[in-house]
């Protein structure tokens, strides 16, 4: 996929950009709860989600086996709908554009393969990440200018933003 070298203050490092491998589970989980806490998903259903979309699933590895940052997609093939279900990238890698690097290229693998719809859900205070979706072409989604009250329980608003993908066969 992609490599990136980036100059850190004690040593350069180069990130690889790839799909995500079974040996990656562990530190995955780890990630995830990182970046996450409470919000992280279980083990057993990061595996699952692991098995179901691994096409779509996404890392940053710096090749000494710490992930620095994921990307997941959920399909829908036969309405041709798709969810992300998670986006993160560890707090001293963010502000690098290394989020963005994630999404297109997720989006891209998603478009050729025929998804017409990608929703995700974002923290209507996460400006920074609706800042990231508005630039990639996402729009919140109406009713309600996408602002869903207590969509993943008590206090836990979310708005819900849509891009729709070009099909490969109408790309310039």
């Amino acid at each position: 996929m992609t490599a990136y070298t980036e100059a850190l203050p004690s040593t350069p490092t180069e990130l690889v950009l790839r799909r995500a491998e079974e040996t990656d589970l562990p530190e995955l989980r780890r990630l995830d709860h990182e970046i996450f806490g409470q919000f992280a998903y279980p083990a057993f259903l990061l595996r699952q989600l692991f098995d179901l979309y691994q096409r779509h699933f996404l890392v940053l590895d710096d090749g000494s086996g710490r992930l620095h940052g994921y990307v997941l997609a959920g399909t829908d093939t036969l309405s041709r709908d798709c969810w992300i279900l998670g986006l993160c990238v560890t707090r001293d890698r963010r502000g690098r554009g290394l989020g963005r690097d994630l999404m297109r290229e997720v989006l891209l693998l998603l478009e050729d393969d025929g998804i017409g719809v990608v929703r995700l859900t974002v923290e209507p205070a996460n400006s920074a990440a609706v800042l990231l979706y508005r630039s990639l072409g996402f729009v919140c989604e109406e009713p309600d200018g996408g602002l869903r009250p207590d969509y993943f329980g008590p206090g836990q608003d979310r708005l819900v933003m849509r891009l729709d993908l070009t099909p490969p066969s109408r790309r310039r």
